[in-house]
């Protein structure tokens, strides 16, 4: 493996990043400002978006013609002009966070091979929703972990981790967000130690039934089951907001439920059914107690608040 003994050395590394959310911005970002050398980024093709349907820029092309980064936005992976243009940066690292799956043609191209940035501590919540699934199983502890790209997603050596902690009314975007900033800094310390040569790899263990997974989630896996315990449920309401939301049904509507509380009182009736008292508060029931709904969105209307939502809808 080539080694670099030195912090000049360590700010010489050529490093092509590749991502594309806001989730990596933090990463590319925080390499900059260490000092690090991204000569190139990959990111995703602008796509049409909104009502006019208007070329729309990922997160990650944005900051990087902000501060004038070469980009490349290749629709396949595999194609030789892409694969031409890489190799002409002569990187001697790639970085990549919330970016497409590779192939080994990309991954196995720089000498110090290619690094992933992933947000749970490998090898728990391999997949696409880490932070989402977390939260709905009720997790007390997450956190994020660098590792060595290799075939199967998500499996490869595992460089550093660092836990970080679930509290009780974590949403999926208060984590995101936690996550977001301290995987930045672990992915410039894994940077650094690469460079030096300190890191030593560590295999991940064999699946077993201890591990959880976390698949991508469609919206038939939103929909909130009023028979479950009002904690997980919950847990689902938190885990899925604010995107892409739990719903339920209200008066034959669905209702995105982004914020919420647990009421341990005896459910207000069978599981599923409401109470309210059309000014304050409305509460469903689960299998052992109630959720207190408190920020909400009612298809085909705008989110807001539940005073808000009660003054412009009587309900029955």
């Amino acid at each position: 493996m080539k080694i670099l003994n030195n912090m000049e050395d360590f700010r010489d590394l050529r490093i092509v990043f590749m991502g594309t959310p806001e989730f990596a911005v933090a990463s590319l970002k925080a390499l900059r400002d260490a000092g690090c050398n991204v000569v190139a980024v990959v990111t995703a093709p602008d796509k049409p978006a909104g009502r006019g349907m208007l070329l729309s820029e990922s997160a990650v092309k944005k900051y990087a013609v902000q501060h004038g980064l070469p980009v490349l936005q290749p629709d396949k992976l595999r194609g030789a002009g892409f694969l031409t243009d890489l190799r002409s940066y002569e990187a001697d690292l790639f970085i990549i966070v919330a970016f497409r799956m590779l192939p080994e043609v990309v991954w196995n191209m720089p000498p110090l091979g290619t690094v992933n940035l992933h947000a749970s501590l490998l090898p728990q919540y391999r997949g696409a929703a880490p932070i989402n699934h977390a939260i709905i199983n009720g997790e007390p502890v997450t956190g994020v972990t660098t590792f060595k790209l290799k075939h199967e997603i998500d499996t490869g050596n595992i460089l550093l981790r660092e836990e970080v902690p679930i509290l009780p009314d974590d949403d999926a975007g208060i984590l995101h967000d936690k996550l977001m900033r301290v995987g930045a800094g672990l992915l410039v310390k894994t940077v650094q130690q690469l460079a030096e040569g300190s890191l030593t790899e560590k295999e991940q263990p064999q699946p077993d039934e201890t591990l959880r997974h976390a698949p991508k989630i469609f919206p038939e896996h939103c929909a909130i089951d009023w028979n479950n315990r009002v904690q997980d449920v919950y847990n689902k309401i938190r885990g899925l907001s604010p995107y892409p939301g739990a719903y339920t049904l209200l008066n034959g509507r669905r209702l995105k439920i982004f914020k919420a509380a647990v009421d341990n009182s005896h459910p207000v009736g069978t599981c599923g059914s409401f109470q309210t008292d059309n000014r304050s508060y409305l509460k469903f029931a689960a299998a052992d107690g109630n959720i207190h709904v408190y920020d909400l969105q009612l298809e085909g209307k705008k989110r807001m608040g539940i005073d808000a939502f009660l003054r412009g809808n009587r309900l029955t």
